[in-house]
C-alpha cells in the first residue's frame, strides 16, 4: 500500500501526511457565512472536507472535525469597509441578525444531511466565542503586532510578519492596495487587516456589537477562525480546508495572527484548498465558465436541484467526477448526466444487496487496494470512482464480492448506494412481461426438478444479455451491466 500524500498549498508540494499525534487528526474547515442559502459551489467545499474525513476514518484515524459558523464580522468585501453581511441581510429582512443566522444555519445543516455529510464534532458560532477572539487580539497587541486607527479599529501590521505572503504566494510589492483589499485611511501597509472594528460615532447602532478593551465593536472576520480552531484543536493542528478563494486574504490573515499570537510555526500542517465550481455559458467547453457567485446572481442551490426532481445524492456523485484541485464545470447537462449515472450505479448496488453468501477477501484485495491508493494520492476521487465502476460492472468478480466491495467503497464515498427501500428498488427495476413470464416458467421447472428446462431458459436469457439473480425473495432479472 502506498503512503498517504496530500497537496499542501503553503509548500506548493504534495508530500506524505503524518499527523501531529499518532492515530489522531484534527481538521478545521471554513464554514458558511449564514446570511443567505448556500450555493452548490459552497457545497463543493463541504463535500471535499467530508470525503477527506471519511477517507482518514477508513484509514483508522480518530478524526476531530471543526466547521465554524460565521454569524458576525464578514464585511461585504475584503477591504475592511462596508456593512457586515449579517447586518445587511437582517435589515433587508427586517429580522434580527440571530434570526437570520439561525434560519440559514439550519438550511446549511439540512443541505449537509441531504448529501450525506458526516456531522462535524464541533460546529461553533463566531458570536458564541467573542471572549476567545478578544483574548487572541490582546495577545497580538501585547506582542506589538497591532496598531489602532482612531474611530475605525485595531489593525494587524503585516510588516511585522515576514512570512505573510507565503501561503498564497502574494506579490505584495507589486500589488495595488485598491485591487486586493481596498483603501482604508490610516493603514500602515496595504495588506494590513482589521482584527477588531470599533463602532463609529454618529452611525446607527449595529445589531451585533460587544464591549472590548478597545471600545464597543465587533471582531474582524479572520479572527474567529484562528480563535475557534485553537479552542477545539489546540495551538497546532493537522489540516485546514477551504475554497481556493480564501487563500489570498482570509487564510493568509489567519496564518499571520495565529502564528504571531500563539508563537507557533507552522500553525497548520497542511493547507488543502478546493477549486471553484464554475458555470458553463452557452457553447462553452467544460473547462470554461466563471466562478459561481451570489453577488452576480448566478447561484444554483441544492433546493433548486431538488425542485427539478434531481436526487441530492446525484450532486454528491457529480462532485466525485473531478479532482478537488481542478475547476469543475457545472451545467444542466452535467447534473442531469450525473443523476443518470448515479441512478444506474444505485440499481446495480441494490440488486447486489440481494445476493447472499460470503465473499472472497483474496479476490477483493486488488480492487480494494487500487481504490484506497487512489484516495491516498491526494484524494483522487475520479480514479476511486473509476475503480467503483469497474467493480460494479465486473465479469471477473463473483456477485458476492462485488457486493462487499461496493459496500466498502460506499463507506468512504458516502453515496448511500444500498440504502434505497425495496419499494424504491422495485420502482427502479425495469419491467418486461415476456421476461417475467420466462422467469416464472423457469421457477416452475425448478419446482418440478426439470433442471434441463430451467437451465435452458437461463441460457436463452443470458444470450439476450439478461442475468438472473437469485435472492431470498426469489429470482429477479437485470440486464448485464446494470
Amino acid at each position: 500500500m502506498s503512503q498517504i500524500e496530500f497537496y499542501d498549498t503553503r509548500s506548493r508540494s504534495q508530500r506524505p501526511f503524518v499527523p501531529l499525534s499518532p492515530g489522531k487528526v484534527g481538521i478545521y474547515s471554513c464554514g458558511p457565512t449564514v446570511y443567505a442559502e448556500q450555493h452548490v459551489g459552497n457545497l463543493r467545499s463541504r463535500l471535499f472536507s467530508d470525503l477527506l474525513k471519511r477517507f482518514l476514518i477508513s484509514e483508522g484515524f480518530e478524526v476531530t472535525h471543526v466547521i465554524n459558523i460565521t454569524d458576525v464580522g464578514h464585511l461585504v468585501s475584503d477591504a475592511d469597509e462596508g456593512e457586515d453581511k449579517m447586518e445587511a441581510a437582517a435589515r433587508k429582512a427586517e429580522q434580527s441578525a440571530s434570526e437570520i443566522a439561525d434560519h440559514y444555519t439550519e438550511l446549511w445543516r439540512q443541505d449537509g444531511e441531504a448529501v450525506n455529510c458526516l456531522v462535524p464534532e464541533h460546529n461553533p458560532k463566531a458570536t458564541d466565542h467573542i471572549p476567545d477572539q478578544i483574548e487572541l487580539a490582546e495577545k497580538l497587541e501585547t506582542e506589538g503586532y497591532l496598531y489602532s486607527i482612531p474611530d475605525d479599529g485595531l489593525y494587524f501590521d503585516t510588516s511585522r510578519f515576514p512570512s505573510y505572503a507565503e501561503l498564497a504566494g502574494l506579490d505584495l510589492d507589486g500589488q495595488s492596495e485598491g485591487i486586493r483589499i481596498g483603501v482604508t485611511e490610516g493603514k500602515r501597509n496595504p495588506a494590513d487587516f482589521a482584527v477588531w472594528k470599533i463602532a463609529k460615532k454618529g452611525e446607527d447602532k449595529r445589531l451585533q456589537e460587544w464591549d472590548s478593551p478597545w471600545g464597543v465593536g465587533f471582531p474582524g472576520w479572520h479572527l474567529e477562525c484562528s480563535a475557534m480552531s485553537v479552542r477545539y484543536l489546540g495551538e497546532r493542528f493537522d489540516i485546514h480546508t477551504g475554497g481556493i478563494d480564501l487563500a489570498t486574504v482570509h487564510h493568509t490573515n489567519e496564518v499571520a495572527q495565529s502564528e504571531c499570537g500563539y508563537g507557533v510555526h507552522p500553525w497548520v500542517g497542511f493547507w488543502m484548498h478546493n477549486e471553484f465550481l464554475t458555470l458553463e455559458g452557452p457553447g462553452e467547453d467544460d473547462d470554461g465558465g466563471e466562478k459561481m457567485s451570489k453577488s452576480k446572481g448566478d447561484v444554483k442551490t441544492l433546493s433548486d436541484l431538488i425542485d427539478r426532481g434531481i436526487d441530492p445524492m446525484a450532486f454528491r456523485y457529480y462532485f466525485l467526477q473531478a479532482h478537488y484541485r481542478s475547476q469543475h464545470a457545472f451545467s444542466d447537462k452535467a447534473i442531469q448526466d450525473a443523476a443518470k449515472g448515479y441512478k444506474r450505479l444505485q440499481r446495480i448496488a441494490m440488486a447486489l444487496e440481494e445476493v447472499e453468501g460470503e465473499g472472497d477477501p483474496e479476490a477483493q484485495a486488488p480492487f480494494a487496494e487500487r481504490f484506497r491508493d487512489a484516495l491516498a494520492d491526494d484524494l483522487n476521487a475520479p480514479e476511486a470512482s473509476a475503480v467503483l465502476w469497474k467493480v460494479a460492472r465486473s465479469d471477473e468478480l463473483a456477485a458476492v464480492d462485488r457486493r462487499d466491495l461496493l459496500r466498502r467503497f460506499d463507506v468512504v464515498l458516502g453515496l448511500r448506494l444500498g440504502e434505497a427501500s425495496s419499494a424504491a428498488a422495485d420502482e427502479e427495476r425495469e419491467q418486461d412481461p415476456r421476461i417475467d413470464d420466462l422467469l416464472a416458467e423457469r421457477q416452475a421447472a425448478r419446482a418440478a426438478k426439470d433442471w434441463a428446462k430451467a437451465d435452458q431458459i437461463r441460457d436463452d436469457l443470458k444470450a439476450e444479455g439478461i442475468e438472473i439473480v437469485d435472492s431470498s425473495e426469489g429470482p429477479r432479472w437485470r440486464r448485464s451491466g446494470d
